[in-house]
């Protein structure tokens, strides 16, 4: 509500956004929704005496487990489909719609803007790696471009070699970035006695100035836009995207690790709360049984939930393997 009056964004776009975030939300909790409905099912079941008959005549408690677990796979496919695809595109659909109502730029805490790491290869992206190269962006639009960037390139041995300033990039596709109104300043490298290349004092720096220049980088928008991202809410595709991104630029993973292996096991989390659900039917109570199970099967989930959390920042702060942690 703070940012309602903000640009052209207004009540109902907060609504907009609002609604957005939902499927988000869903997709946490139809585990749980699994859970209490199956406890609520199997609860009426037995007030009825109908889960008695049905063990009288042979209902092993592996077969309703398995009747349980053929019901599971439709949730679980539904929950994979909220959390890879359903929930990530909606909630990067809601942050463009408001901060394009905004009319604001997307830009990091740092008063310098954005920072990123990359790697320079001597033949696009699939070269051998020559150098590194870190991009500083002031502005990031909604719809991708790049303002106001400073970038500047290291070689092997970490000398600086190449100094650019751009007012503007726009993403082209295939790993290439166009550069506009450019102006790049190349340091003069000789060799040292051990064969590396430092920086020659006794030759001036060359600055050249052009109106387009490409840039071939790994860095995509859709790796630049995870910077803003909650991992929570991202696909398991763009998270193994940008952890094999920070681990070629040797940065820590494991925050984008932990949430890659919990979109990968969360799906499964619906056969383990309908297992749990399970042994409410083998209770018997006759006043106030069915809300009683439902009360405790609402408990039990929000602790799931509460456990599942935890769990992931304990295994972060403990750097333990982020599976184990999932």
């Amino acid at each position: 509500l703070q940012s309602v009056g903000t640009g052209s964004y207004k009540l109902q776009h907060a609504f907009l956004f609002v609604l957005m975030g939902l499927p988000g939300y869903a997709y946490e909790l139809i585990p749980i929704a699994a859970l209490i409905g199956t406890i609520y099912v199997l609860a009426q079941l037995a007030s009825r005496s109908e889960f008695t008959i049905m063990r009288v005549s042979g209902l092993s408690t592996r077969q309703a487990a398995a009747m349980l677990a053929q019901i599971g796979v439709l949730f679980a496919l539904l929950t994979f489909v909220f959390g890879e695809y359903v929930a990530p595109r909606s909630t990067e659909l809601g942050q463009k719609l408001k901060l394009g109502f905004k009319g604001a730029a997307v830009s990091q805490e740092f008063r310098s803007g954005l920072w990123a790491k990359d790697v320079i290869r001597d033949n696009g992206v699939s070269g051998n790696v020559i150098g590194t190269r870190f991009l500083n962006v002031r502005e990031m639009r909604p719809t991708g471009e790049l303002l106001k960037l400073r970038i500047y390139e290291f070689d092997r041995n970490f000398h600086l070699v190449n100094y650019i300033i751009a007012d503007r990039a726009d993403y082209s596709g295939n790993n290439t970035w166009t550069m506009q109104r450019v102006t790049e300043s190349r340091f003069p490298q000789a060799a040292s006695r051990d064969g590396a290349r430092v920086l020659d004092l006794n030759t001036a720096v060359s600055t050249t100035q052009r109106e387009v220049m490409p840039l071939v980088s790994e860095i995509t928008p859709s790796i630049l836009s995870v910077l803003f991202a909650d991992p929570e809410r991202m696909s398991a595709a763009d998270l193994a995207l940008y952890s094999k991104h920070l681990a070629e630029n040797k940065q820590r993973t494991e925050r984008y690790e932990i949430a890659y292996w919990r979109k990968v096991i969360y799906p499964f989390a619906v056969f383990v709360m309908m297992a749990v659900a399970l042994p409410f039917a083998y209770l018997h109570f006759r006043t106030g049984g069915v809300s009683l199970k439902i009360f405790a099967g609402i408990m039990i989930g929000v602790s799931f939930q509460l456990i599942n959390r935890l769990f992931s920042h304990i295994g972060m702060l403990n750097t333990w393997p982020p599976f184990a942690t999932a």
